[in-house]
């Protein structure tokens, strides 16, 4: 759950929201397969006792209870935690167990826990609302044992004040269990949401993760197997829809010419990853009606390494569980699939410790001093504390990242980025690991650093990471998800020499990379945008073919051939479905407001916007593409009371201030919209534009001093932004500074391309 404030915080609320939530659903064409029926883990216990009896007692099986005497491992009797003031209760009621704690309208009210969700190391409990919403305890039980310092309760932001009208706050949305966990916590979820009334009636067949939330519906299997009418129609596979069978028969054989360990035959399906991925990424889920079988990307977008969610070098930062971090290693690369390491029933490593690589890597060679330099049995010996340091989690859960990269302190020196050695050595300085690995190992690939280099310089919005970037695309032998992230930070800087990589693009193998053309394209005219994304509406992902048909929404249907106009028509058909599929978020909804907006469809366009308004009366992007809705009709005073109304709400937003501030410009009311656009710079400073244009207003009012002083403290802190720059040349230059206007006229210069 605790990724939800940090994905809506990384908004920019004045930005189109179509990326926000993801936009994937069923392939074209015709499914030939059985509607095949849940029957749940009993009846596969008659065959398959021992699969059964591994994952009896599994996270998976435990994934979600009933909250009775023997599932609850919190102490409810009578505990209390205080947490900024506020003080809940722990106690039991003629059996039931509640807490006493803030509620929706900030007051204590008391909740009956209806169920548990998780085991180790910690233990969520979630309540019971009405309309069928169940919500999900922001205070947690610490299930670690005294002498690892659990046992105790504790909230999930401990270091924050999440107050009743805050986004994080347990009643809100974002901690939602229908829309947010519920998919990934029990097998075939239904969420069943009515848009119309705002009811949830969700229901699931099994309240855990059991045998088909893997394998899929079992009934035809069970029809095979018990040879009923019909049976020999599903002898091929048996009447299992996702047959897992990519590590049958294979072998991992030492190459004797390289000492490396080689795959036999390779591993040429993603079925398994993409199956394991449905959770354990950092997704979103957009269509309602997941087969088991289909391409990942037909129903889930995966982030991509999105500042925010990835440091610069592809480790985690946020809550991004671990296929974006899998797909980076040379693991996937080489063929490894997830049970390769994993029993997947019981959830445990398939060896313990460092002898789940040692299945594959020489011990002699690997698991000794003359590799790892460390005391044998200590954690600097551990393959997984140096390949795959962990991160924690919700405060005490660790997170392993899968990326089974080597420590690279030397980037630490250079981007700020984590690594192994200081993880341990804090004792140390970041320099002083970077100079003891090179004294071990001598010099290290030059490839991860430039690759983490172009990254922070695409953050940074460098003009010289346009090389780079367009080098990543072009790269095959990158990681995919790698060369995706490049596509799509590649927009600001498609020129006659760069603009080759959105051909190849097209044309490229993984379908992120392609589902990334439409973001680089978005700032692009309109004659690129038709001319690199038409072709991708008729993309066999539909991933692909929504991101095109978002982008080319606007294009007038009358100004197209037939045969083109029915081919947007149904991939627009398509996102309106896709949003539709999550209609109880506001950002589903305000997606669907500019789409419709795009498309000149006006009624729907503002029944969306308020929509999302009614879902999240604090969600600031509805409210700022709804006034500007009203802004491009011609109704700037209903555009302003818009924000205005926003502002009584969340008086803090940045973005809203400066939407005010715009549109009290274009009514000529100079003095406040200076003001709004002042307050705009200081509650947003990490957004350049809403000082430069602080800035603009107010050189334009004759302030030009403390407009060159505002500017030249954001270029300190936004070096390369040009915008800025070239603000500072022209307003030196008109007040007679021209030593400082050549100054900045020579930075400016250094930043072109």
């Amino acid at each position: 759950m605790k990724f939800c404030l940090l994905f809506f915080r990384s908004l920019q609320p004045g930005a189109l929201l179509f990326l926000i939530v993801a936009t994937f659903g069923m392939p074209l064409g015709a499914d030939t397969r059985s509607a095949a029926g849940f029957v749940g883990a009993g009846v596969c216990q008659n065959c398959h006792a021992e699969q059964v009896k591994q994952w009896t007692g599994s996270h998976h099986d435990l994934a979600m209870q009933d909250a009775t005497e023997s599932t609850v491992l919190g102490d409810f009797a009578d505990a209390r935690l205080t947490h900024f003031g506020v003080t809940s209760l722990f106690y039991r009621d003629n059996g039931r167990f509640m807490v006493r704690t803030e509620g929706t309208d900030g007051e204590l009210a008391d909740f009956e826990i209806k169920y548990t969700f998780g085991l180790h190391p910690l233990q969520q409990y979630l309540i019971e609302f009405p309309g069928g919403r169940m919500q999900a305890l922001g205070l947690a039980w610490d299930s670690r044992t005294k002498e690892q310092g659990g046992q105790r309760w504790f909230h999930l932001y401990p270091n924050e004040k999440i107050a009743h009208d805050d986004e994080l706050h347990w009643t809100r949305p974002s901690q939602n269990w229908n829309s947010m966990c519920a998919e990934c916590h029990s097998t075939n979820l239904q969420k069943n949401y009515d848009p119309d009334s705002r009811i949830f009636s969700t229901t699931w067949s099994e309240i855990d993760v059991s045998c088909e939330a893997c394998h899929g519906p079992g009934s035809d299997h069970v029809g095979w197997a018990e040879q009923k009418p019909g049976w020999e129609k599903f002898a091929p596979n048996k009447g299992i829809q996702l047959l897992l069978d990519e590590r049958r028969a294979i072998a991992w054989n030492i190459n004797p010419e390289t000492g490396r360990v080689e795959r036999s035959p390779a591993r040429t399906g993603e079925k398994e990853i993409e199956m394991c991925a449905r959770c354990h990424a950092r997704r979103s889920p957009i269509t309602a009606d997941y087969r088991h079988g289909d391409r990942f990307m037909d129903h889930y977008l995966p982030r991509r390494l999105d500042e925010g969610m990835y440091f610069v070098d592809g480790q985690m930062d946020d809550e991004v569980y671990v296929y974006g971090s899998f797909l980076q290693s040379k693991m996937y690369q080489s063929g490894v699939t997830c049970s390769d390491c994993h029993e997947p029933h019981s959830l445990e490593l398939r060896v313990p410790g460092n002898g789940v690589c040692l299945q594959c890597h020489q011990a002699g060679k690997y698991d000794a001093p003359g590799h790892h330099f460390h005391q044998q049995g200590s954690p600097g010996a551990s393959c997984a504390e140096c390949h795959m340091p962990p991160r924690d989690y919700m405060v005490v859960d660790p997170r392993h990242d899968h990326s089974l990269r080597v420590p690279r302190p030397d980037l630490s020196v250079e981007l700020g980025t984590p690594n192994a050695c200081n993880r341990c050595h804090q004792d140390k300085s970041h320099a002083w690991a970077a100079d003891q690995l090179a004294a071990w190992y001598g010099s290290l690939s030059e490839g991860p650093k430039a690759n983490a280099s172009t990254l922070q310089g695409a953050r940074d919005q460098a003009p010289d990471a346009r090389d780079g970037l367009a080098a990543l695309v072009r790269d095959a032998r990158a990681p995919d998800i790698l060369r995706a992230t490049a596509m799509a930070a590649m927009g600001p800087y498609l020129d006659r020499t760069t603009v080759d990589v959105l051909a190849s693009g097209m044309a490229d193998a993984d379908p992120m990379v392609r589902a990334a053309i439409p973001t680089a394209l978005e700032a692009m005219p309109a004659n690129l945008q038709v001319r690199f994304a038409w072709p991708l509406l008729n993309d066999p992902v539909r991933a692909v073919r929504i991101e095109a048909a978002r982008l080319l929404a606007a294009i007038p249907a009358g100004s197209l051939p037939d045969d083109q106009r029915v081919l947007l028509d149904a991939g627009v058909r398509e996102f309106v479905d896709s949003q539709l599929a999550m209609a109880e978020r506001p950002e589903a909804q305000a997606n669907l407001g500019n789409l419709y907006a795009a498309r000149g469809e006006s009624d729907m366009a503002v029944a969306a916007y308020r929509k999302a308004i009614a879902l999240d009366a604090r969600f600031t992007p509805a409210y700022i593409n709804l006034a500007d809705f009203y802004r491009r009709t011609g109704d700037e005073a209903q555009s302003e009371r818009v924000l205005r109304q926003a502002l009584v709400l969340v008086d803090d937003s940045g973005d809203l201030h400066h939407a005010l501030g715009l549109s009290l410009i274009r009514q000529k009311r100079t003095e406040p919209a200076v003001e709004e656009l002042r307050l705009a710079a200081s509650l947003t400073p990490q957004n350049p534009r809403y000082v430069y244009v602080y800035a603009i207003a107010l050189n334009s009012t004759g302030r030009s001093e403390q407009a060159i002083m505002t500017l030249q403290g954001a270029q300190n802190a936004h070096p390369n932004d040009i915008g800025i720059l070239n603000a500072l040349v022209a307003f030196h230059r008109d007040a007679g500074n021209q030593a400082q206007a050549l100054h900045y006229a020579k930075k400016l210069k250094l930043l072109s391309p």
